[in-house]
């Protein structure tokens, strides 16, 4: 399954395009009379298709990094990029995990920092996205197991994660490795959608499916998970499941992923820092000068500490610790 906030699964039929989700609405409509079946994969398939906004191809790297693949099971090439820490000794390696529709490039403004914090770089394309080749559900088409089975294969071949930061879907997705196993030392969380399962409901709701179209989607969405849809549920994580400290950032206008689904997670997850950003959106938050230098600081562990900075503190950025 794939997941996403419902303005991001929207965008399979953007607003400009009205006229095209009365068509949908309609033809998803004829088929639960006729073929519920039908129109339950059908609906499956407009939720596996990535958005392809340009918006979402943004490039904030600050230069080419060294280029590799990873092979996932089944020879699904993922698109790879490392850059080297400033530091002669490296700190550790951080992840970059983008989120649905998105690329590696979006997360490219952590970079430097990271690089002149000590830390190696690693950043990388899900299937079906960037420059990463299809994935299992073929061309154009991509599930949030995938991107999970993805950090876990890049990790096993780049070493251990000294720390993620994952962006919107990248989040859930990131929570589903380490339910599989994944131990980073640390966690940076931006714009998290906490109940993926949320999103199907709003999607569903969207596309008007009936009762028969609807249960046929949800058990297509299971056919293509493999695996029980809660696992992306963020909110739901087993205790025996190591947690490790965590900067969850959201921004209090994000349109496409509720400022409240932030704060829901944070409330559950333990040893985490919570930072409420105004003006930043979904999008801007990934590039914020403030957002990215309180990243790195967290990142870099506790001797660089995350408290508020007084007067070189943006005023829009506002923190609170849960336990």
């Amino acid at each position: 399954m794939s997941a996403e906030s419902s303005a991001e699964k929207s965008t399979v039929v953007r607003k400009s395009e009205p006229g095209r989700l009365r068509w949908i609405r309609r033809g998803l409509g004829l088929g639960e009379r006729v073929a519920p079946r039908l129109a339950g994969r059908v609906a499956a398939r407009l939720w596996c298709t990535p958005p392809s906004a340009a918006g979402r191809r943004q490039d904030n790297r600050p230069g080419p990094g060294q280029e590799s693949d990873v092979t996932l099971a089944g020879g699904h090439r993922i698109r790879v990029e490392t850059w080297a820490p400033a530091a002669p000794e490296p700190a550790g390696t951080i992840y970059l995990v983008h989120g649905w529709g998105g690329w590696r490039g979006q997360l490219g403004a952590f970079i430097e920092p990271l690089r002149a914090a000590g830390f190696r770089v690693v950043g990388f394309d899900a299937p079906a996205h960037g420059d990463s080749g299809p994935g299992r559900l073929g061309r154009d088409q991509a599930s949030g197991i995938e991107f999970a089975e993805a950090l876990r294969a890049v990790v096993a071949v780049h070493g251990p994660a000294a720390g993620i930061v994952a962006h919107s879907l990248g989040t859930a997705t990131t929570v589903l490795a380490l339910r599989d196993g994944l131990a980073p030392g640390r966690l940076v969380l931006l714009s998290p959608s906490a109940d993926p399962m949320l999103v199907v409901d709003r999607f569903r709701d969207q596309l008007g499916l009936g009762r028969r179209s609807a249960v046929a989607f949800l058990v297509r969405l299971h056919q293509v998970a493999g695996r029980p849809l809660t696992d992306l549920n963020a909110l739901a994580v087993p205790d025996s499941v190591p947690r490790p400290p965590t900067l969850i950032i959201h921004d209090r206008g994000d349109r496409d992923t509720p400022y409240r689904e932030g704060e829901r997670l944070a409330e559950r997850w333990p040893a985490t820092e919570f930072v409420g950003t105004d003006g930043l959106g979904h999008f801007r938050i990934l590039r914020d000068p403030d957002v990215v230098e309180r990243s790195v600081r967290f990142l870099a562990g506790p001797g660089q500490p995350d408290g508020d900075r007084g007067g070189s503190a943006r005023p829009s950025m506002t923190a609170r610790a849960t336990q």
